[in-house]
């Protein structure tokens, strides 16, 4: 049957030494005594102890040396070191504490305070590790709650955006390819460094994700127009036209009820500014050049091209050539020239995407 007492290693050039130690602690713990440091390292290729006790005057290597060594190697590092010496002085004291070591007891010592020592420091050790495996288990447990938390969001945001997006006539796929687009852009922009530093700023956990509510605003709006097949009239073009401002009132009022999450923040911003232009023609502010927030200008892009590619009630969809053209020829005008450019490195990227989900 294995011995599943705690281990102890002890470590002194004095075989007497070694027979009265192994003598007092075999009775509660599995003692291993060796004749000096260089045994020991043998030793703990192939045993892991609980407790070293370790003398210091020993010839070829000595305590204050074999601790070093034990302290800077990984495998070693947390192995609990005691001295035990004839060394009486405070300086020496100081320096085996110094190195590591969590105790130092000068001999001739009294073998029952060298029990209740070594049973104190086992057990702080075996505390110590049950709250360490303790604090380990809470952060998994916290951070696989926290999954499930983000996948239940994410389920609940996706379902409600395609239902919106199937009231205007479209499919759930326009919110995946937006999505994606989305992730070409940025990683393309991250290897470019252009806009790096908001870049680096933002979560990509939270933001790719939030654009899915770019478009919640349409949910006020009535089917009649968001189906219409014929060109809006101008009035009814003002209406749709609130979507935005609708979109980004229905993420305030969700952000006033918890704390404040980037994930929120990212979508207000995706909801409120993916309709303006980069020359201040857009809405629903009229916003110009980078005063319209990075999210928005992102989204112009994708938006657009999926809309350009897709079916819907008024029109039939384009090549992927064609509406590549379309967002090229609006840099400057309809968007950002920074990120147009971007999307010249990426556009045959953004077919492959198009024509797998259309």
């Amino acid at each position: 049957m294995a011995d599943d007492r705690l281990k102890i290693i002890l470590v002194d050039d004095s075989r007497t030494n070694l027979k009265i130690g192994k003598s007092l602690l075999k009775d509660q713990y599995e003692v291993f005594p060796v004749p000096s440091a260089r045994v020991l390292f043998e030793l703990l290729e192939n045993v892991y102890p609980d407790l070293i006790l370790l003398d210091i005057e020993m010839p070829e290597m000595t305590g204050y040396e074999a601790i070093r060594i034990l302290k800077e190697e990984d495998r070693w590092r947390d192995i609990p070191v005691m001295f035990l010496t004839s060394k009486t002085d405070p300086g020496a004291e100081l320096e085996g504490l110094t190195l590591g070591a969590i105790d130092y007891i000068t001999k001739p010592f009294s073998p029952a305070l060298l029990l209740k020592r070594i049973e104190n420091h086992l057990l702080m050790v075996a505390q110590q590790k049950k709250l360490h495996d303790y604090n380990d288990n809470l952060q998994w447990m916290v951070a696989e709650q926290t999954r499930k938390i983000v996948r239940l969001q994410n389920a609940v945001i996706s379902t409600l955006a395609e239902m919106v997006e199937a009231r205007d006539g479209a499919t759930g796929a326009h919110i995946e390819r937006t999505q994606r687009y989305l992730l070409l852009l940025v990683h393309k922009m991250l290897s470019e460094n252009v806009y790096l530093d908001e870049i680096l700023s933002w979560e990509l956990e939270f933001v790719i994700p939030s654009a899915q509510l770019h478009d919640i605003g349409k949910i006020a709006i009535s089917d009649l127009i968001l189906n219409k097949p014929s060109k809006l009239t101008e009035e009814e073009y003002e209406i749709m036209k609130t979507h935005t401002t609708v979109g980004a009132e229905a993420v305030e009022r969700i952000e006033s009820l918890t704390e404040e999450h980037d994930f929120l923040t990212h979508a207000r911003l995706f909801a409120e500014s993916h309709h303006e232009k980069w020359d201040g023609t857009g809405y629903p502010y009229g916003l110009v050049a980078e005063d319209i927030p990075l999210q928005g200008r992102l989204m112009a892009i994708a938006d657009v091209y999926d809309a350009l590619v897709s079916t819907r009630p008024y029109k039939k969809p384009f090549p992927p050539e064609e509406a590549a053209r379309i967002i090229i020829n609006g840099s400057g005008t309809h968007f950002d020239p920074a990120l147009v450019e971007i999307f010249e490195k990426v556009q045959d990227e953004f077919a492959v995407v198009a024509r797998r989900l259309i």
